[in-house]
C-alpha cells in the first residue's frame, strides 16, 4: 500500500500555476484539500489522510527529495511505498500515467529523490504537460511558464481524474491499478482533443 504521497512543485505565488507545479495543482484540486489540517513539518506542508501521509515539499523542485526523505524516515516508510505526483514532459496534456520505478527523464525533482533515497523504486503519478511548442526556446522556460487559458479545460479535467486515482490509491494496492491507469487519456468533446506523443521515460 502507498503510505506517503508527495506533490511536487515550486513554492510561492510566482510559480503557483506553472506547468512544473502540476503535482501541487493536483493536491489543491482535491475536494478535501481545504478541510485537512496542513502543518509546516518535514520541510514542507504535511497532513495525514485516510491512512496515508501527504506532503507538499516547500523546498524548490531541485531539493524535493530532502523533504520527502525527512518524512519517510520519520514515519519509517520504505521508498517502495511512496507515490510522487509530478509533471511529465513525455506525456501530452490530458494524459495521466501511473508507473513504478524507471527513468527520470531529466526531471530535477525526481533526480533529487533518487539522490536522497539512492533508489528510483518509487511510484509516480505523472501528469502530462507535453513538450514545448515553437515559441519557447528551452524546456526550462516551458516548465516554468503558466498553463494557457486554452489549456485550462483539459488541465482541470486531468486534475479531476487524477484526484479519482488518488482516492483509489488510498484504499487499493497500486499494482492492481496499473492496467487502467497506464497512460490514461482524458476524454473531452472532439474539438478539445489534444494530439501528442504518448511516449514513456526509460
Amino acid at each position: 500500500m502507498i503510505k506517503l504521497i508527495a506533490f511536487l512543485g515550486n513554492p510561492g505565488q510566482k510559480y503557483k500555476n506553472n506547468r512544473h507545479n502540476a503535482g501541487q495543482l493536483l493536491a489543491q484540486s482535491m475536494p478535501f484539500y481545504p478541510l485537512l489540517s496542513w502543518q509546516k513539518k518535514h520541510k514542507g506542508l504535511y497532513t495525514y489522510y485516510e491512512g496515508s501521509h501527504l506532503i507538499i515539499p516547500e523546498s524548490y523542485m531541485n531539493n524535493s527529495g530532502v523533504s520527502i526523505q525527512t518524512a519517510a524516515s520519520f514515519y519509517k516508510i520504505p521508498v517502495e511505498e511512496i507515490l510522487i505526483v509530478h509533471d511529465e514532459l513525455e506525456l501530452p496534456l490530458g494524459c495521466l500515467s501511473l508507473k513504478f520505478s524507471g527513468g527520470l527523464g531529466g526531471h530535477n525533482g525526481l533526480r533529487s529523490i533518487r539522490e536522497c533515497f539512492g533508489s528510483v523504486d518509487f511510484w509516480r503519478l505523472r501528469i502530462g504537460i507535453g513538450r514545448p511548442d515553437s515559441e519557447f526556446s528551452s524546456v526550462y522556460d516551458w516548465v516554468l511558464s503558466d498553463f494557457s487559458k486554452t489549456e485550462e479545460e483539459l488541465l482541470n479535467a486531468a486534475l479531476k481524474t487524477g484526484v479519482e486515482l488518488l482516492q483509489q490509491v488510498l484504499t487499493m494496492e497500486p499494482d492492481s491499478l496499473l492496467k487502467e491507469w497506464t497512460k490514461k487519456k482524458i476524454k473531452l468533446p472532439e474539438h478539445h482533443e489534444e494530439k501528442g506523443d504518448d511516449g514513456d521515460n526509460k
